[in-house]
Order: structure tokens, then sequence, then C-alpha cells
């Protein structure tokens, strides 16, 4: 069976997927979950972008090709890994991700990183600011207990690694190279999701030759998280449909 290697997102950590390790490891996966570079135990890089972040990774995965599941930024990191070494990749699952966000120059670039980087020059805790943003991005059908644990992950988020993920999170644009992915790739939505719109990952999808679309009813952006169940039978569907 292929490896599983899963990466999180901007306010997250390898706990993102506290839900997923043990679920595709009673179905015989080897599954991993990575601190990206400045969370955790994982030193940071310098300077932090996504060539950077790429580089760490291809040292973490192992000898042989893995499926990468990225949440969100962890999207932003496979789609930059498929452009850089695409050998190492068997397959993608990108999850309430998109293609690009836009330029640092931008009005609406600099609007999100104020509001977010905002707080904190304020004197706001990153537990502070996990109770202000992690409520609007749940779904109708979302569990407490989920979206609970997603503002534990980000209150541990240290603050420095957070300004600068933000910051990277402006520098990312892949939808010219869509089209060169050649290897079974999920595109993972929820109909809910405010920061990835369902209907601009599904116009991601279509780019993506032979691409899966799969949409989670009432299901926001936390998904690995607040809908567990639905979001591991759609990724096992998957990986069953292509016997990875």
């Amino acid at each position: 069976m292929t490896p599983l290697f899963f990466l999180h997102g901007v306010g997250g950590s390898h706990s993102v997927w506290d839900r997923q390790l043990p679920y595709f490891a009673s179905l015989g996966y080897e599954a991993r979950a990575w601190d990206q570079p400045g969370y955790g135990s994982t030193p940071a890089v310098e300077p932090y972008d996504l060539e950077h972040v790429a580089t760490a990774l291809e040292r973490q995965l192992p000898a042989e090709p893995v499926v990468l599941i990225g949440h969100s930024m962890g999207g932003f990191v496979a789609q930059e890994a498929y452009a850089r070494f695409p050998g190492r990749i068997r397959a993608l699952a990108l999850c309430f991700t998109s293609a690009a966000f836009g330029g640092t120059g931008s009005d609406f670039a600099r609007q999100f990183i104020a509001a977010r980087i905002g707080p904190l020059d304020q004197g706001k805790t990153m537990a502070e600011i996990a109770a202000r943003v992690i409520p609007g991005m749940r779904g109708s059908r979302s569990r407490d207990d989920g979206v609970a644990h997603a503002r534990r992950v980000m209150s541990e988020v240290p603050p420095e690694t957070y300004r600068k993920a933000v910051r990277l999170l402006t520098t990312f644009d892949q939808r010219a190279r869509l089209s060169a992915i050649r290897v079974p790739t999920l595109v993972l939505a929820g109909s809910d999701d405010r920061v990835a719109p369902a209907a601009v990952m599904g116009r991601m999808a279509q780019k993506i030759p032979g691409a899966e679309f799969v949409q989670l009813e009432g299901c926001g952006h936390l998904g690995p998280m607040d809908q567990p169940d639905s979001f591991n039978e759609a990724l096992a569907a998957f990986l069953q449909r292509h016997q990875l």
C-alpha cells in the first residue's frame, strides 16, 4: 500500500490529523502527519517561502512515492512539491484549498495580511485569535468537538510562524501548472467553506487531468477535524478506486 503523508494548514499542526492517522493505519496504511517548518518541533526555514518549505518536506518523505494529502496551506505545499519533485508523489489529495491566492502587492493581499497579523501586533494571543477565527470556518454539520479541537490546535501555533505563514499564503499561484499534474488527484471541498469555496475548487479540479471532485455537504473549512468520518470515507474511497 502507498504511504500517506499529511500536511496541515496555517493554523494547524500534525494534530489536525488525529482522526485520520489511526483510521488509515487500521486499513493497513503507513500514515504520517508532518509538522511543517516552524510548527511543533520542526525547525523554521529561512526565507520562509514555498521553495524552502517544499525542500524541507522532500527531506522527510520516505524512499518510495507517497500520497500527499494537503489541507488548506498544506494543499499549497502539496502542489509546490509536485511541481518540484513529481517522482516522489504517487497521488494527491488537495483538501479545502485552492490553486492560487494572489500577489503580495494586491490590495486584497495587504488587507488579508493586516486582518490576520494585526491582532498579534495589538497584543492578542494565538488563543484569542483562534477564538475569533475558527468559529467562522465551521459548516452547518460541523461537530462541536472538532471545532474545539481546531481552536486548541491553532492556539498552539507559534506567533512568529503564523506571521510568516500568513505572508507565504499570499505569494502562491500554481494555476498555470494544474494541467501538468499527471497523478491521480482528489479535490475535496466543503459546501459551506468560505475560505476555499467549493465553486472555486470545482473549477480547479476541471483543470487537473482526470481529477476527481468531491464535495462534503454541510462542511466548512475544517473537514479533517469537524467532519472526520465523511473526510476519511471520501479519501479512503479515492485510494481504493486507484488501488493506492
